[in-house]
């Protein structure tokens, strides 16, 4: 039986390229689903039969982390594989914390996707090797590689709102989007501002970027 797999990226290209790889030299998997968003990751878990989930960090709307902790809410047993260019440590310490069984770099992914997709499928856990050389790496280096502990007090809530606001939306537009007032969204926004000690909109862009939730 093929192992069934939706992957989830906003770039074309990337989604072609993955499909590419994966039907060249993985004759017992089967992309059964493709999405370019997570909220479409969500849409389509509810009406395909998934094995295995290959979703980008930094898609817009919603983000691959809170896509993939929203999906393990619905599905706890569902399998995720996280596809990034990031490789900071809280990144990838924030996706193996909240269920993730892979982490892949984008740069690295054609090499690795079917192992990856194999070993995930059996319920194994799979680290691509320059994420792992990584990951060892830091772990000799100590604190110098610690996660900014300022980001890591944020909630799920805000963490959405932050990725709306660097992502150029309007207050009104956040409001829309998460069923909120705008004076919740307001609100949310200062706490943000507190909780990262900063003070202007364009350093709240810059903490999305270093935390992936969007792309550069």
């Amino acid at each position: 039986m093929s192992i069934r797999v939706l992957v989830a990226d906003d770039h074309p290209i990337v989604r072609d390229g993955l499909r590419f790889c994966i039907e060249r030299w993985g004759g017992d998997i089967e992309i059964t689903g493709e999405a370019r968003d997570g909220m479409e990751v969500l849409q389509l878990a509810k009406k395909l039969p998934i094995d295995v989930f290959i979703i980008d960090v930094a898609m817009p709307l919603l983000n691959g982390l809170e896509t993939m902790r929203l999906l393990l809410r619905e599905q706890p047993t569902a399998k995720v594989i996280i596809l990034s260019f990031h490789t900071t440590r809280g990144v990838v310490e924030d996706a193996l914390r909240a269920g993730a069984r892979g982490y892949l770099t984008k740069e690295t992914a054609s090499q690795h996707i079917v192992e990856a997709i194999r070993q995930v499928a059996a319920g194994r856990s799979y680290l691509s090797p320059d994420v792992a050389r990584f990951m060892v790496d830091l772990a000799f280096k100590g604190s110098r590689g610690r996660k900014n502990q300022r980001s890591g007090t944020l909630t799920a809530r805000e963490r959405r709102v932050l990725q709306l606001i660097a992502e150029g939306k309007t207050s009104k537009e956040i409001a829309s989007l998460l069923s909120l007032t705008t004076n919740t969204v307001h609100a949310h926004r200062k706490n943000l501002m507190a909780k990262l000690d900063v003070h202007k909109q364009t350093e709240l862009v810059r903490m999305a970027l270093r935390e992936a939730l969007i792309k550069p």
